[in-house]
């Protein structure tokens, strides 16, 4: 494969250590690199391309080596249904000589995220939609927040998705992304659709605003995430559910109201080429 900052050369793990490429710019896809025998899992839908020698199956949950019998596979296919996806993932295997590549690729505007989860002790809690492919072996589960009024009112952060093992994750975020190391006791504020990811010694929990007047009139909500370290958070400037509800508000102007965006002259324009 061609050079890039986030490729990656074998090592010995639990999970399949592949080799990895991410491409494009604002619209990204993930061109994965698989030896004889190696699987990566992905998102239902997610592929772009395939060798083909490289075959698809579809599972119940994660596909992770873990998961064992019919209830065992049960449990991970529930814990992806209560994070909003789909109950099954594809798997996609190297079944032939050589090298073979599988792409996968995001589908909204931002960027895809290489982590490798031992390099942040294991555990990785998401946005419930993040997770767009791994190497197999990876576990895909649920992180609840356990707290009373975060589950109120945590809206996005109340169920994450908690990815576990060792080896490679790619999880997709909105607009563009920084990551933050927060030191031990050292908090930051962060609308709760913005909090993409973070390590799991990162607390999460909520925060009023401030006044009744920011409540009302700020445009904010009513409550922030607040993060505290020691940890890694990952925030990103897009989160899908802001992009899909300016999406719905141009799609649907109010009762009675005409836009004016089919010409230059508005309503003028719309009157006279007979809209």
């Amino acid at each position: 494969m061609r050079n890039s900052p986030w490729s990656h050369s074998r090592q010995i793990g639990v999970s399949d250590d592949i080799d990895f490429e991410i491409k494009g710019q604002e619209l990204q896809f993930c061109e994965i690199e698989l030896d004889p025998g190696e699987s990566a899992v992905a998102e239902a839908g997610a592929m772009v391309w395939k060798d083909a020698s490289v075959e698809m199956t579809t599972v119940f949950g994660d596909g992770s080596a873990k998961e064992g019998g019919f209830m065992d596979k049960m449990l991970g296919a529930g814990k992806r249904l209560v994070t909003g996806e789909s109950l099954f993932t594809t798997v996609f295997t190297h079944q032939g000589q050589g090298k073979a590549r599988v792409a996968f690729g995001a589908p909204v505007p931002g960027i895809i995220l290489p982590i490798k989860l031992d390099s942040v002790g294991g555990t990785l809690i998401c946005q419930k939609d993040s997770f767009l492919a791994a190497a197999k072996g990876v576990e895909i589960g649920i992180a609840f927040q356990q707290r009373v009024l975060t589950g109120l009112f945590g809206g996005e952060g109340f169920i994450m998705q908690k990815l576990t093992g060792d080896g490679w994750v790619f999880v997709q975020m909105g607009g563009m992304v920084i990551e933050r190391e927060l030191k031990a006791g050292e908090e930051l504020h962060v609308d709760t659709g913005c909090v993409a990811a973070m390590t799991s010694g990162v607390d999460f929990d909520l925060q009023t605003v401030g006044s009744v007047k920011s409540m009302l009139f700020g445009g904010e909500g009513v409550f922030f995430a607040r993060l505290r370290g020691p940890g890694k958070v990952w925030i990103q400037s897009l989160p899908f559910s802001r992009l899909a509800g300016r999406m719905l508000a141009a799609a649907k102007p109010r009762k009675g109201e005409n836009r004016g965006e089919g010409s230059a002259l508005g309503t003028l324009g719309d009157i006279i080429s007979g809209n």
